[in-house]
């Protein structure tokens, strides 16, 4: 499912125009983004929680040359998904 059909989707199950779903979709992306920017965690009861994590720096290789390069220290996006969530895959 791409983002369009996220929209139909939303729009068909909450009743409303299209246009309005993908307001309250991109808010809700937004906010999220905003917030996990921060360093704040999100935590949706029942779906999963948004949060950062570190990657340590490391080394790598160039699979071209061969030649090792350095991998910088980077922070990461994580996402958790909750036992409701897990338990609906589960399920089909």
């Amino acid at each position: 499912m791409n983002k369009q059909e996220l929209i139909d989707a939303v729009a068909f199950e909450a009743g409303t125009s299209k246009i309005a779903a993908e307001e309250t979709i991109n808010a809700v992306f937004e906010t999220i983004s905003k917030a996990v920017a921060a360093g704040d965690a999100v935590q949706l009861i029942g779906f999963g929680s948004f949060g950062t994590g570190e990657r340590a720096a490391g080394t790598g290789r160039n699979p071209q040359t061969g030649e090792t390069i350095e991998i910088a220290a980077a922070k990461t996006v994580k996402f958790t998904a909750g036992k409701a969530f897990k338990d609906a895959v589960n399920l089909s």
